[in-house]
């Protein structure tokens, strides 16, 4: 699965893993499934994500398809794993195994100020990639973890079902990515 975005961004999300109807599909990291409006809308609105010919913000054809004209602006989307888990939820021996490919990512972004992951299986991902133990930093809503190298912000996972039962509002989204994207632009703590 292909990371989308310009590589010298200064702000990397990093999601789970492709899901059958989004990304294995489409082929475009949170597209076509119920995390994308989400997460795109939210770049969108913080000015870290634009459609050509532009769109309302909020519009979920926006994330529907590859060809949607949708482009990153300083912000890059790649999964901590690169094929479609079973049921969804990827094995330790997946995340291991895909682990290289992140670390590749993060050393191929020459700006890269802040991470941002989505879920638990994400942050654990990029501790890891950038040689990191479990144990350095804990997962935390909203937590911000300094690292040698880029800044490592945490959010739940922005998926339907983390949405449909109120785990993580809108609100609470765009709150941490708006943290991390200042972050990224500033180059420090906001």
């Amino acid at each position: 699965m292909p990371s989308f975005g310009p590589r010298d961004a200064r702000l990397l999300v990093v999601g789970l893993a492709p899901g059958l109807h989004g990304a294995n599909a489409t082929n475009r990291p949170f597209t076509g499934d119920g995390a994308g409006p989400l997460l795109y809308g939210t770049l969108a609105r913080l000015g870290l994500a634009a459609r050509e010919p532009a769109v309302q913000v909020g519009d979920a054809a926006a994330s529907i398809r590859a060809a949607d004209g949708m482009r990153l602006l300083d912000c890059r989307i790649c999964n901590a794993v690169k094929c479609l888990p079973p049921a969804n939820k990827p094995n330790p021996a997946e995340i291991r195994e895909c682990n290289a490919y992140l670390r590749a990512e993060l050393a191929a972004m020459p700006r890269l100020r802040v991470v941002l992951a989505l879920g638990t299986v994400a942050h654990g991902a990029v501790l890891r990639a950038l040689g990191y133990k479990a144990s350095a930093a804990r997962f935390g809503h909203g937590a911000r973890h300094a690292l040698d190298g880029p800044v490592l912000y945490d959010s739940y996972h922005c998926s339907r079902y983390n949405q449909n039962t109120g785990r993580l509002t809108a609100e609470m989204f765009h709150a941490v990515l708006a943290r991390a994207a200042a972050e990224a632009a500033a180059g420090e703590a906001p």
